[in-house]
């Protein structure tokens, strides 16, 4: 048995700590730094291209009537987006965890786990879209000093019907995209790739686009016949509404997911208001500042993902160490009820730290990319600058930062709650991602200004 030095010597300068200690004489199971960044760059670039689409469907559909009449729409964006790719980063993420602690290797607990989480995520797009919809309805309200009857219509079954409809009717969205991230963690599992490592990408590079462009299609059309056929956004909401038990009763049975149905409401619904103080920000930038909407989805995209990398592979780490006693190669991570040490977090030997450097390496080149990608099909908007690249890069680079920081302390903080951190700690900081980068990103216009 091997002697865990390390881990006395911790606990003894700080019982506070919640420790998983590298076995020094195993390091060759602990994952290198290069096969960390081989997996995790192509589905982030992936995920980036279709971040690029959806700032590009936004830079053309804020010109639409639905856009300039109902201008709160924008703040529904975030919440929307932010929705869908918590639902989906957070499904990958659970099923990651799963496929890591071996129990996608029965076809029967497979199964069940594959209904379990696509119905759930399926519930969870209707209650949130409509919750969302309401609090745009609530901000867009207040300043304004009354309610417009039509506009709350329109916003409220274009949210529902956003999250929701096209998985049920069409396909396409959650059904779709939850098969292809399980498709992709299953395959990952079985060609010994670390799915924490590619998944939760994947799952973003499937939302926003489609998110974005199914809102402005389905808002559009009930905008041009609100005024004649007032019944339909009505009918929409409430069938989506009824819908709810059906899920609940059918998610109560699943041993994988009924614990989520009962302890993981408060991070998504949580994540939504955070997403929604994004979208006032959003709001305000868009009608003030030319070009600023095709940079939005990709800097919140990007520190999404690679913080939900961070977070999923801290996790595993967790739910691997309780699964088995034994379990001590795979990696190091050190969290602390305090505040953490940045120097720690960013420049340790240890493992975790190690995939914090790797994810930060990739946030320069990515945003690079993408400018250069959103320079080429919008040139007549935005002419980028040496300073706007310099300051964009500065905020891209804080935002993540200041997420792999929090990640680092939140999982931990989680885990001695007992509670989840799949459930818990995505939605919550790619909430605060969308918060931070459209704050930034905002901040770069407004000194160029």
């Amino acid at each position: 048995m091997h002697e865990l030095s390390t881990a006395a010597n911790e606990k003894e300068n700080d019982d506070t700590k919640t420790i998983i200690t590298i076995d020094n004489n195993n390091s060759d199971n602990q994952e290198k730094w290069y096969t960390i960044a081989s997996q995790v760059f192509l589905p982030f670039m992936i995920a980036g291209f279709g971040m690029v689409g959806a700032g590009l469907v936004l830079e053309r559909v804020k010109t639409l009537n639905l856009f300039q009449e109902i201008p709160e729409i924008y703040i529904l964006v975030p919440a929307l987006l932010g929705l869908k790719g918590n639902l989906e980063m957070t499904l990958a993420s659970r099923l990651s965890t799963q496929a890591n602690i071996g129990n996608m290797d029965k076809r029967n607990e497979l199964k069940s786990m594959i209904i379990g989480n696509i119905i759930l995520i399926q519930l969870q797009a209707i209650v949130v879209g409509f919750l969302a919809a309401i609090v745009s309805i609530t901000m867009g309200w207040i300043p304004q000093g009354h309610f417009n009857l039509r506009h709350a219509l329109v916003l409220c079954s274009s949210s529902v019907s956003t999250a929701s409809i096209t998985s049920l009717i069409l396909g396409a969205q959650i059904f779709t995209y939850g098969t292809i991230v399980i498709i992709v963690i299953v395959l990952s599992h079985k060609c010994k790739i670390n799915p924490d490592n590619i998944a939760t990408p994947i799952a973003a590079s499937l939302g926003d686009l489609t998110t974005l462009s199914i809102l402005a299609g389905i808002g559009g059309f009930l905008f041009q016949i609100i005024d004649n056929y007032t019944w339909l956004p009505i009918i929409t909401t409430i069938l989506f509404l009824f819908l709810i038990p059906v899920w609940i009763m059918i998610i109560i049975k699943n041993e994988y997911v009924k614990d989520v149905l009962i302890h993981g409401w408060t991070p998504i619904i949580a994540a939504m208001f955070i997403s929604s103080a994004g979208g006032i920000i959003l709001d305000f930038a868009i009608q003030t500042l030319r070009g600023i909407a095709v940079f939005q989805p990709v800097i919140n995209g990007v520190g999404g993902n690679l913080v939900a990398v961070q977070a999923s592979r801290l996790s595993t780490a967790f739910h691997r160490q309780d699964k088995s006693a034994e379990f001590q190669n795979d990696t190091d991570y050190d969290t602390s009820t305090n505040c953490l040490d940045p120097y720690k977090v960013f420049c340790s030997k240890q493992n975790n730290s190690s995939t914090a450097r790797v994810l930060l390496s990739l946030v320069i080149p990515g945003h690079l990319t993408f400018i250069f990608l959103i320079w080429q099909f919008t040139a007549d908007h935005f002419r980028l600058s040496f300073p706007f690249i310099i300051l964009y890069l500065i905020a891209a680079l804080i935002q993540v930062i200041i997420l792999l920081y929090i990640a680092q302390w939140m999982v931990g903080f989680v885990w001695r709650q007992n509670r989840d951190p799949d459930n818990v700690c995505i939605p919550y900081l790619t909430a605060i991602g969308d918060l931070l980068g459209t704050a930034l990103l905002t901040s770069v216009f407004l000194i160029l200004s």
